[in-house]
């Protein structure tokens, strides 16, 4: 297995890897530069920050904003806002997100400045927008397995990637326990998604690695990267086994930090699900 270098182009903060199953194409935020990027070489400037999406069709992708929630036509450039989000707050933007198997759309915001407890993680699903968890500093790992019948989260900054329940419709069943315990090791977990095995990926900020997990929590491998600051893993490509991980060059130097990653799996993904509106 080698790394290579999908993108060159470098992201003061590369989030949100998303590969559309209908255009077969990669998707990805720099949320400080305020863009959206594709693996075309071209890129969509916004006047506010953009962390995440969640494919709609062909066209359009639901993309997480600084204060909305809001479909964007790839082929036209129209935006159109779906729903506010923490719109009256200015201290916060979104940031991890992706969609789940019953078709919402889960996100995560944050304070601008990291400010402790500032952000939430919310829940979109056909019209509605509902808070799920409070209390949240660096919203983190949203992801699912394959069954629809668990999600993933995570505050970076408490070295903790939590699991809960889903219902029929996506809807969170009881409280979160805990899934994976980085504090030991001062692991920082950052995005996450799950393979079609059922095992986590996660990237693991400042260690320059996604680190793959059982359904139990056990550490099964390590994909090494020439970036320190990995950011989220996504996968795509030719039966789903290629894995994509975008990275970050806030406060750092060097050609590689920030570029946009990939290397080829035996394992699959699974296929990112489509938000229904």
């Amino acid at each position: 297995m080698t790394v290579t270098v999908y993108d060159s182009r470098q992201c003061i903060l590369g989030e949100g890897p998303l590969w559309h199953p209908l255009r077969k194409q990669l998707f990805w935020f720099d949320i400080l530069g305020k863009k959206l990027l594709c693996d075309t070489g071209e890129d969509w400037t916004f006047s506010g920050h953009v962390s995440a999406a969640g494919w709609v069709d062909a066209d359009r992708l639901l993309v997480a904003g600084e204060t909305a929630l809001f479909t964007f036509d790839l082929n036209t450039q129209a935006v159109t806002d779906i729903v506010g989000l923490e719109a009256e707050n200015p201290l916060t933007r979104s940031n991890d997100g992706r969609a789940d198997p019953q078709g919402g759309f889960w996100i995560g915001t944050m304070g601008k400045e990291a400010q402790s407890y500032a952000g939430a993680i919310y829940r979109y699903y056909r019209g509605e927008l509902r808070q799920l968890f409070d209390r949240i500093t660096i919203s983190n790992s949203i992801c699912f397995a394959p069954n629809g019948d668990r999600a993933y989260f995570t505050d970076t900054r408490g070295r903790r990637i939590m699991r809960v329940t889903l219902d029929a419709e996506g809807w969170p069943v009881g409280e979160p326990e805990l899934y994976l315990d980085l504090r030991a090791d001062a692991l920082n977990p950052d995005g996450s998604v799950v393979d079609a095995q059922g095992c986590l990926w996660n990237a693991q900020w400042g260690a320059h690695r996604v680190a793959r997990y059982d359904a139990d929590g056990a550490f099964l491998e390590a994909v090494e990267f020439p970036a320190a600051q990995i950011s989220c893993p996504a996968f795509g490509g030719d039966g789903l086994k290629t894995l994509f991980a975008t990275s970050a060059a806030d406060g750092l130097e060097g050609q590689s930090e920030g570029q946009t990653f990939a290397i080829s799996l035996e394992v699959a993904g699974q296929q990112e699900h489509r938000v229904i509106l």
